[in-house]
């Protein structure tokens, strides 16, 4: 465990790590204890179909598990699930070194999540680039949020996914209904309480995240955005199983009925929307197909900070004849010395740290008009 703690720079951010790894042995035993109840020959058959482990977690719902385990890698929790499928059920314990467990140079991308899940994914500069665990990642994630120098007291997380990945876990869920559905244990893990594929990453993310940058996850107008695309979706956001004619789904009269069957429950304190997989699948023509094609390159990555916009309101008053309300330039030449949208929304753009601003004025007047009195109300 002692090279986790190599990339994080001050001791705040040490001593959250260092907390989250004497909890670890605690949290590897419980899921140990929790993938000795999962059905060996159901596991065997994901693996062997491309799932990664992170997938299979997540098909089987053991969530919490994963997310308080943020240090364990991507090797490790593979290594308890081949050992499942391998003695049947009987599952040995794991390394008490994590680091014993090696990791193979070459990442085989899972052919359900693309490789998110597996912490591998293409940067701006379209390098591969492979996190070992969640707080690995997480940790990446917070080095761009700190190097672009933003003072925050809070961040919300947004993801945006390729349709790949939504038609993915649709095909698998359609999958293990089709070949599971008379076994007890499926009745009993996979129905009401699975969550998607987008909604796991994020739970998996956002603990770390919250350790790391000092602060909480909640409605924000700080916001960190990941967004992940994929080569087999066309510049124009298409799927290729749209662009060959093929819809995944009816069109159903009473958009309601889906949102039925889809509930809200909270994991780890935030609200996630479980999977309709009954109900969707009702309403597919079967144009995916499981096993899945295996994927030759994992998804594009790309780490977006922002803010969303801040409103400002207020009354201005102006005494020159030679300042416009807003911008005016006819022929590449401006009329006025000024404009009160400029004066304005130049003060107020570096106080906000902001890329742009806009100046609503509720009426306008001449450029040789004063506002006097209790000043015109604006929106900025």
């Amino acid at each position: 465990m002692a090279d986790k703690d190599a990339y994080v720079n001050d001791g705040s951010d040490n001593a959250h790590v260092s907390s989250a790894a004497a909890s670890n042995e605690d949290n590897l035993k419980l899921l140990r204890d929790a993938v000795r109840s999962l059905p060996p020959q159901a596991v065997k058959d994901l693996l062997s179909n491309g799932a990664c482990a992170r997938c299979v977690f997540w098909l089987f719902s053991i969530h919490r598990h994963i997310l308080s385990c943020p240090l364990v890698s991507t090797s490790v929790l593979s290594a308890i699930l081949r050992e499942l499928a391998e003695t049947e059920g009987d599952v040995a314990d794991p390394p008490n070194n994590l680091d014993s467990v090696q990791e193979s140079e070459e990442v085989e991308v899972c052919k359900i999540c693309l490789g998110i899940m597996q912490f591998v994914y293409r940067d701006a500069k379209e390098i591969l680039a492979k996190k070992d665990c969640a707080i690995d990642f997480a940790a990446t994630i917070a080095d761009v949020v700190k190097l672009e120098g933003h003072q925050i007291d809070s961040f919300s997380l947004e993801l945006s996914l390729p349709p790949t990945i939504v038609d993915n876990e649709e095909a698998v869920w359609s999958y293990m209904k089709k070949k599971y559905k008379s076994e007890p244990w499926y009745r009993e893990k996979f129905p009401s309480q699975s969550i998607t594929i987008k909604d796991f990453l994020k739970l998996s993310l956002t603990n770390p995240l919250e350790m790391l940058l000092d602060v909480k996850s909640n409605p924000s107008t700080f916001r960190i955005r990941l967004t992940y695309t994929h080569s087999d979706t066309s510049p124009n956001g298409q799927h290729s199983s749209e662009r060959n004619g093929c819809s995944k789904r009816r069109k159903i009269d009473d958009s309601d009925d889906l949102k039925k069957h889809a509930n809200v429950h909270k994991v780890e304190g935030h609200e996630v929307r479980t999977n309709a997989s009954n109900k969707l699948e009702d309403h597919m023509f079967g144009c995916l197909t499981f096993p899945l094609e295996k994927v030759s390159r994992s998804c594009s990555l790309i780490v977006q900070c922002y803010r969303t916009s801040i409103y400002i309101g207020g009354r201005y008053l102006k005494y020159s004849r030679k300042v416009s309300q807003t911008r005016w330039i006819i022929d590449g030449e401006r009329m006025g010395e000024a404009s009160v949208e400029e004066i304005v929304g130049g003060t107020i753009l570096p106080m906000c740290q902001g890329d742009s601003y806009k100046f609503h004025a509720a009426g306008r007047e001449d450029i040789d008009v004063r506002m006097l009195g209790t000043g015109r109300p604006f929106l900025g």
